[in-house]
């Protein structure tokens, strides 16, 4: 598949895939779901040309994956196949197994949440779901967490820049990093309810809370083949894991 023509299906479909590899990696219990959705993230980030581009939203889960791992290998309940005994600690093989199911599950979901929003640009998205009946409520809803993210780590390298600028030192060891996230939690937190006032009185400049429906004017490609892929996989998605609930997929 060249480049272009993943990213140029319609945003709706390319949703309807995250959210389809999302519930399959969560609901299907085992390691089958979630490296299942790893091979075909892996086929989708290659056929797209964004690979290299989904390694710091991998390296993000890196915390996540690290809480994991203790927590379950160390707390997991019931479990008795002990690894090894060290101290008051008592690792064990099924928390080891859990934890590391759980991580391929957290992976696959920020892998698939990663390629949606490197092939598809936020407005297109929003737009596209808007023309397609979802409230103008709704699409700022979406919009805000989509836009969250980036806009909060572009405004934590301005007040970082800022702070170096009147001599504040935010380098170094790790103790002085620390010392400086103190400083910059503050800005960051008023900086975002401010922003958050003024996107409030500029869409209320905007009759954002109009009682009529907005006319849409962009609309973006689509077709029935798309149409016919995205119910496939929204019910072949919840269909694989209503089977998984009522016990009739035997996977490991």
């Amino acid at each position: 598949m060249p480049h272009g023509t993943y990213h140029a299906l319609n945003p709706t479909t390319k949703l309807v895939i995250a959210f389809a590899e999302a519930l399959v990696a969560f609901g299907v219990r085992g390691w089958t779901g979630p490296l299942a959705v790893l091979v075909v993230l892996a086929l989708t980030a290659l056929a797209a040309g964004v690979a290299r581009r989904m390694v710091p939203f991998a390296l993000a889960t890196i915390p996540l994956v690290i809480s994991i791992l203790l927590v379950n290998t160390l707390l997991y309940p019931g479990a008795h196949d002990v690894i090894v005994r060290l101290g008051p600690l008592a690792p064990t093989w099924s928390g080891l197994t859990a934890a590391l199911q759980a991580t391929l599950r957290v992976i696959a979901f920020a892998l698939s949440a990663a390629i949606l929003g490197l092939t598809t640009p936020t407005d297109d998205l929003l737009s596209d779901l808007e023309r397609r009946g979802l409230g103008r409520r709704g699409t700022f809803v979406i919009g805000s967490a989509i836009r969250m993210v980036p806009r909060m780590g572009e405004r934590a390298g301005e007040i970082t820049d800022s702070q170096r600028a009147r001599g504040m030192d935010t380098q170094g060891s790790v103790i002085r990093r620390v010392r400086g996230v103190i400083p910059l939690a503050g800005p960051m937190i008023f900086g975002a309810l401010t922003e958050v006032e003024e996107q409030t009185m500029a869409l209320e400049a905007r009759a954002f809370s109009a009682p009529a429906r907005r006319t849409v004017l962009r609309v973006l490609p689509d077709s029935g083949a798309q149409r016919l892929v995205r119910w496939v996989l929204f019910l072949g998605a919840i269909a694989a894991v209503a089977a998984e609930i009522a016990g009739l997929l035997h996977l490991p």
